[in-house]
């Protein structure tokens, strides 16, 4: 048995101020490019292998941990005690801000429990595994794919701001899925100059930084409710993009640049001056995504010659399905 899953852009976080009765919220998108892929099948004893070659040592010992950390919880919260052999066919990076925790989490266990029979979804997996206690795109895409939107949690269920790693694994509420424009494509520019946050740093942005501003989370709903969504919808590149520029600008967005070093925002500029309509960053970072008109590969070439070597480019598209499961 095999399952292949898309990675996520995460495009905002709705509400780090709180005020109002609920936390978090989100908006992002999966995306066709780069993807988890794994395998399982059955065996006298519990091994993981990576199918790639030349994986360094740290990467080996991530993926290792991760997946062990989700199949334990797995075999004592279901009662799953089969050994299997992982193989691990793709990977990618971890901490970039495209959601590999997550997708490692769940394929670990959608293998698990669709091997045992038991049919779950995506959410009720990921408060096995536990994630998606911040964010719900991960979780919520993992199953649709497309462009979500989640309503984070009520203060009752979330009283502190903390980042997934540190979160009770209540998954947000899904407000809405849409698809992604097909003729619209996605740029992944990673700049070889970045900050990579995970753990205890992860947690001590969000207890310096929260809570944000009222005005700016009142201000980041509005555009994402009566601009960004409606124009997504409607297949308006122009707006969409105008207001993923804005989004940057303010709330923890502004909060997730500041923390990374000058080089991610003079790249962000490069994009723009080269002809990408809307630039973001992708969660904390570093990797940037842009928006652009896939009929119109002339920005792309102007993009990856102002870059030079000063990034690595993954073109790529949203993903309208979530992950694919065979038998």
């Amino acid at each position: 048995m095999r399952i292949d899953t898309p990675s996520r852009i995460h495009i905002a976080l709705i509400d780090l101020n709180g005020s109002y009765g609920r936390v978090d919220g989100g908006i992002g998108l999966t995306i066709e490019k780069p993807g988890y892929s794994m395998s399982l099948a059955e065996s006298d004893r519990n091994i993981i292998e990576f199918a790639e070659k030349n994986l360094s040592q740290e990467v080996i010992d991530e993926y290792t941990l991760k997946i062990n950390r989700a199949a334990d919880r797995v075999r004592e919260q279901l009662g799953i005690n089969d050994s299997f052999a992982f193989t691990v066919n793709k990977t990618y990076p971890s901490h970039s801000g495209l959601g590999s925790g997550t997708q490692i989490a769940l394929a670990t266990a959608k293998l698990m429990t669709e091997h045992a029979d038991i049919h779950l979804p995506s959410v009720e997996l990921a408060k096995i595994v536990g994630r998606a206690g911040t964010s719900g795109i991960g979780a919520h895409g993992f199953d649709l794919g497309g462009f979500i939107v989640d309503g984070g949690h009520s203060k009752k269920q979330k009283k502190n701001f903390m980042p997934s790693s540190a979160s009770e694994p209540v998954p947000p509420v899904l407000i809405g899925r849409y698809d992604f424009p097909e003729e619209w494509g996605i740029a992944l520019v990673r700049p070889k100059v970045g900050a990579y946050f995970c753990g205890r740093e992860e947690i001590d942005i969000f207890q310096t930084y929260c809570p944000l501003p009222k005005d700016e989370v009142k201000l980041l709903s509005h555009i994402i409710f009566m601009n960004l969504v409606p124009f997504l919808i409607e297949h308006d590149l122009e707006g969409f993009s105008a207001c993923i520029n804005r989004i940057q600008e303010i709330a923890f967005n502004k909060v997730e640049f500041k923390l990374q070093p000058p080089e991610v925002t003079r790249t962000m500029n490069t994009m723009k001056e080269a002809g990408i309509p809307g630039v973001g960053l992708s969660s904390l970072g570093p990797t940037l995504f842009g928006v652009y008109d896939v009929r119109d590969t002339s920005v792309v070439k102007e993009m990856q010659e102002a870059l030079g070597d000063t990034a690595e480019v993954l073109l790529t598209k949203g993903q309208n399905h979530g992950a694919v499961l065979y038998p």
